[in-house]
């Protein structure tokens, strides 16, 4: 079984192709709002890279978000059109899944949290489980002092991760028992996103193309400053 993972939630995009063996291939980059024009070229290389031709992979997987709508848009259509061209299943992961998970072998807390433009920020905190991590709570919007008084009311250590933790990092430094990651980790992982992917597809926990769907959290931009416009 071989996994196509796309990953667009942020100003990253990125895709990986992997199975049982792992990740055989992965390409991301970043180049401001141009996932339109970087994702489909990167699907070419990794499979180039992984040296398999596109009617081998029986699974797409696909960041959901929370995240930016216009990278989400981009990342969920080219992965349902792979999908039903090729008629095969989806499976969709949490964005803030895809932060949290290469820290999974801490036994902090661990608030990701990727920036959401506004002055706010999506987040989710996680525990460690035997196998892997578990989510604590539902996704969220909340503003960097929100995190701030969440964090401060765990009374515990926490690893905090994701672009939102490095913007807002001058109101997060000083903070006793929380710590902020690496910022190579601050991206949801085309990577992660396959070796997720994986284990539920092994719980054959599919979807079909016309059922996957995305995770918002808040309404668009666009559509937010049109209906704050006065009359």
């Amino acid at each position: 079984m071989l996994i196509l993972g796309i990953e667009s939630a942020t100003k990253q995009v990125g895709c990986a192709i992997g199975g049982h063996e792992g990740v055989l291939a992965s390409t991301h980059s970043a180049r401001g709002r141009r996932h339109a024009e970087s994702l489909t070229p990167q699907i070419e290389f990794t499979l180039g890279q992984a040296r398999i031709t596109i009617d081998e992979i029986s699974v797409v997987a696909v960041d959901v978000g929370p995240g930016l709508y216009t990278g989400l848009r981009v990342g969920l259509a080219t992965a349902m059109a792979t999908a039903f061209g090729l008629s095969v299943p989806m499976i969709g992961v949490n964005s803030l899944d895809l932060v949290a998970f290469p820290l999974r072998h801490t036994r902090r807390l661990i608030a990701a949290a990727i920036d959401a433009r506004r002055g706010e920020l999506f987040t989710a905190f996680y525990r460690q489980v035997p196998g892997g991590l578990q989510r604590v709570g539902e996704p969220a919007v909340m503003t960097p002092d929100d995190l701030y008084a969440n964090l401060q009311a765990t009374g515990t250590e926490c690893l905090v991760v994701g672009d939102g933790a490095l913007r807002y990092r001058d109101q997060l430094d000083g903070m006793t028992k929380v710590e902020i990651a690496d910022e190579s980790l601050a991206y949801p992982s085309a990577s992660s996103l396959v070796a997720l992917a994986h284990a539920r597809a092994l719980r054959e926990e599919f979807v079909q193309p016309g059922e996957i769907a995305p995770m918002y959290l808040r309404r668009p931009d666009a559509e937010a400053n049109w209906q704050s416009r006065p009359i």
